[in-house]
């Protein structure tokens, strides 16, 4: 009741401080071009727009001024994967189970739950990339009208692969238990003609990307986790339809197989790539594509190995992804592939998504490298160029956290301030 009660009073607030004049001030600021943290840190906010950053700039009269002390203002965070219409539960019965469990209108409550904690975690923009009876849709028209607390969404409705793949959200239930096969507005296709169909069906129905499901996966039921579940003529025709009709393009991708098939297509980015071998890469930097891997997502099946419950077929494919995921990861660092961060949300709890940026380092990626990773290249990633740096003109979605993340990459983890829009949602400050 209290978290209601404090959404009823955030968002008249947030329509009243629409036109306000804010300055920004704290010790440092993160550069998301350059990589370098200039000092002192100021930013001025009117309206929903940066309209000055730096020492240099004129300060409006009647602005009211925010100081943060010793603490560093970045570019609102981004998380290029995150599911926030599913449930985080250690019990994989539960997690399995979601969807039939509770009603629709029940589970569009809980995501909205799941929208307002990744704000308050700093995350100002998410790519949601699959949810169920168009949960994500209506999130995300919610958020941008202003009647639900959470970050910018660019959603996929359903993600789209084989017949008993990892995307089917049939596989592994009795036959009875739905009534019917699954088709293409169920989001599987089994063939190119389909594919296309699908792709189409989904922005009919308000997608603004495109989600595959290109291999096997972790946590479903029927399937390898490196195996290819959709073949070239497939992935070739649901990438071009979705370019033609200017949507960019995902791949659910742990084998390599399946992921150069995905690349080979054209596909944006590659989530996951867990079992991708040199030849992968390679094709990956030479073409460009982007890389999410996820981290946090082999955190979270960590912690159901140790404290939940996973049936003995899943768990042996954890097991096997936690053992091979970090030295992937490591030479796409090496390459010098645009790595991006995607966190798998709903994998782990919501809200934790800020511990990419630690997992990256510990990998190898640089402090400032990570940063980037969830702002200035997630923004390029996303294909969105009105956010992701703190210049003047662009979005006044701004977050704080104390201390230099680029000396402590883990503050990030601590975010105090949080604008979006020019609207503070937080100031732990105050």
């Amino acid at each position: 009741m209290r978290r209601i009660c404090l959404i009823a009073v955030l968002l008249p607030l947030a329509l009243a401080a629409a036109d306000k004049t804010y300055v920004l001030k704290a010790a440092r600021m993160f550069d998301a071009k350059s990589g370098q943290a200039a000092m002192p840190g100021l930013i001025v906010v009117t309206g929903n727009k940066i309209t000055g950053v730096g020492g240099g700039v004129a300060i409006p009269a009647g602005a009211e001024t925010i100081d943060l002390g010793d603490a560093t203002l970045l570019p609102g965070l981004m998380d290029a994967h995150t599911h926030l219409s599913m449930p985080f539960s250690l019990d994989y019965r539960q997690l399995i189970l979601a969807d039939v469990q509770k009603p629709v209108a029940e589970r569009a409550l809980d995501a909205a739950e799941n929208a307002r904690v990744t704000l308050m975690a700093g995350f100002t923009t998410v790519r949601d990339v699959g949810s169920s009876d168009f949960i994500d849709v209506g999130l995300r028209n919610a958020i941008r009208d202003g009647r639900v607390v959470g970050p910018r969404m660019l959603v996929a409705v359903h993600a789209l692969g084989s017949t008993g793949g990892h995307c089917d959200p049939t596989a592994g239930f009795a036959p009875t238990l739905f009534g019917r096969e699954p088709g293409f507005a169920d989001g599987v296709v089994d063939s190119a003609d389909q594919a296309r169909e699908a792709v189409r069906y989904n922005i009919k129905n308000g997608a603004d990307v495109i989600k595959i499901c290109a291999t096997g996966g972790v946590l479903s039921l029927t399937d390898d986790v490196d195996t290819p579940q959709l073949t070239q003529a497939e992935l070739d025709a649901l990438v071009d339809e979705a370019h033609a009709l200017r949507r960019k393009t995902a791949a659910h991708a742990h084998g390599a197989t399946g992921a150069k098939r995905a690349i080979r297509a054209g596909i944006d980015s590659i989530e996951h790539g867990t079992f991708m071998d040199d030849e992968a890469l390679d094709m990956m930097k030479t073409r460009g594509t982007f890389y999410n891997p996820t981290l946090m997502a082999i955190e979270g099946v960590k912690q159901n190995l140790t404290d939940g419950y996973l049936p003995p077929a899943v768990a042996l494919k954890g097991r096997a992804a936690m053992a091979a995921l970090d030295a992937t990861v490591r030479k796409a660092i090496a390459r010098g592939i645009r790595i991006g961060v995607g966190t798998d949300a709903a994998v782990y709890p919501h809200g934790k998504n800020a511990g990419e940026f630690g997992l990256l380092v510990n990998l190898g990626m640089k402090p400032a490298d990570a940063l980037k990773a969830g702002t200035s290249v997630d923004a390029e990633e996303l294909g969105i160029t009105d956010r992701g740096t703190l210049e003047a003109g662009k979005l006044a979605d701004i977050v704080a956290c104390p201390g230099n993340p680029l000396e402590n990459i883990r503050q990030v983890e601590k975010i105090e301030f949080v604008m979006k829009d020019g609207v503070v949602f937080r100031n732990d400050r105050r």
